[in-house]
């Protein structure tokens, strides 16, 4: 009878081994295969950002203007050929008044009022009619 426990004893302690072995390895399998998800989404943002780049040199191509002047002189022909880039105007202090308005505004109204949404509302209402004042302000003295 002592046979059979010590037998029946030594298969549960090598089976636990087994499972302790097995256990280990689906953790490493599951450590692999969120690398390699990881490793895949990384790749898609990486290819995205090589796209924008490229969509963005595609607009600075087409914002490139070319001038052909022909003149022709008694005997000879003169082109002149100029390259010019247009440039983005930034914002206008009126747009940014109003924007830093609105979200001042938001936040002040959201905290000071028992009802938070309807207080950012009528705060960035506020804050934005308040921000784009004073930015017409500053744009009108800047014209002068």
């Amino acid at each position: 009878m002592k046979i059979i426990y010590f037998i029946l004893l030594s298969l549960v302690v090598v089976s636990c081994q087994n499972q302790g072995k097995m256990e280990i390895e689906k953790a490493k399998l599951a450590t692999v295969d969120s690398m390699k998800v990881e490793m895949e989404k990384q790749r898609v943002i990486d290819s995205m950002q090589v796209e924008m780049v490229k969509i963005e040199e595609a607009k600075i191509e087409t914002q490139k203007e070319v001038v052909v002047v022909n003149q022709q002189a008694p005997g000879t022909t003169t082109t002149t050929t100029n390259s010019t880039t247009t440039r983005k105007k930034g914002w206008s202090s009126t747009a940014k008044g109003a924007v830093i308005g609105a979200g001042v505004g938001a936040a002040t109204g959201a905290i000071i009022s028992k009802k938070k949404v309807q207080g950012a509302i009528i705060g960035g209402v506020a804050g934005a009619g308040i921000g784009a004042g004073t930015g017409a302000i500053i744009d009108g003295s800047k014209k002068e």
